[in-house]
């Protein structure tokens, strides 16, 4: 070390003797932290895993300690899924079907009557400025079908229904034919 090194030294072995040797925060932040630590929920602290190395033990020897658990493991699900096919009742098909309403199936009609229609008109020729609109009208319709089936007894839904298979028709009509007149 050079002299001018050491000089530096000193002059800060000085300055760190000046310094406090312990500060002691005020009684008040003590208060606050007891304050906070009762009002924490406590967790117990984790236990550290004893530290194992992976190259301990050799890769072929971890594989094949451990197969036998995943096989095990198989074997009990396996089990377990057979024994609930075997010993769970089951319903027989026609239980498990869901009687529709009166309204669902004057829904249905309408919609077979709707589908006979429309495989009456050549789609491929219906203008393709009008496609959005169609499709739009297709998704209302199936909206309120669905509407049907959760509120069975929505007699109105009925008349939407049928409206808007018409308008569909008349749509998809003067998109095939464009000169207004319809067929």
């Amino acid at each position: 070390m050079s002299h001018y090194e050491n000089d530096h030294d000193d002059a800060l072995a000085q300055r760190l003797r000046g310094l406090p040797g312990e500060r002691v925060p005020p009684a008040t932040v003590w208060q606050r932290i007891a304050a906070e630590l009762e009002q924490s929920p406590r967790t117990e602290p984790a236990v550290a895993a004893p530290a194992i190395s992976v190259n301990a033990v050799p890769a072929r020897r971890r594989a094949h300690r451990h197969w036998p658990r995943y096989a095990a493991a198989a074997v009990v699900v396996a089990l377990v899924g057979v024994a609930s096919m075997l010993l769970l009742p089951q319903q027989p098909a026609a239980s498990v079907a869901v009687e529709e309403s009166s309204l669902q199936h004057q829904a249905n009609t309408i919609t077979y009557q709707y589908r006979q229609a429309m495989a009456t008109i050549p789609q491929d020729e219906v203008a393709a400025e009008l496609q959005p609109a169609l499709r739009e009208l297709d998704e209302s319709a199936g909206s309120i079908r669905s509407a049907i089936a959760q509120s069975p007894d929505a007699d109105f839904l009925l008349g939407q229904l049928q409206r808007t298979y018409a308008l569909r028709l008349e749509l998809t009509r003067k998109g095939v034919n464009p000169t207004g007149l319809s067929t």
